[in-house]
């Protein structure tokens, strides 16, 4: 008696049984390595090389922004210096015009005095 298809035998399931198998065992065989490309990964060397290229990179550029901002107050300082020695400076010549005005009225009225005692005297 000959089985169909339809309904598969004793041998029919062992044989599929063993495919199954083979194909699951296959999952776990490892697979040829394929060689990895020139420069794909870097060594130690080189990730510490890099890696103190960048901290140098980094220090350099923050003692430079120290150094721009200590310039930046190095100017506004001065600034205020000079703008002080303005203000200053017209204070002085403000002071001096008040001197000298109130040297021209004294002067003024000295020889207002001395004309009035020539007329009266």
């Amino acid at each position: 008696m000959r089985e169909s298809k339809v309904m598969p035998g004793f041998s029919d399931r062992l044989a599929a049984q063993a495919e199954a198998r083979k194909a699951l065992l296959a999952k776990f065989k490892p697979k040829p390595a394929v060689p990895a490309a020139e420069g794909a990964f870097e060594t130690t060397a080189q990730k510490k090389a890099r890696e103190l290229e960048e901290v140098r990179a980094k220090r350099a550029a923050e003692k430079e922004a120290a150094r721009l901002a200590k310039e930046k107050a190095e100017e506004e300082r001065r600034l205020a210096i000079e703008n002080d020695e303005e203000l200053m400076l017209q204070l002085k010549r403000e002071e001096r015009k008040a001197r000298k005005a109130a040297e021209k009225e004294a002067a003024r009225l000295k020889r207002e005095m001395k004309a009035q005692m020539r007329r009266t005297g």
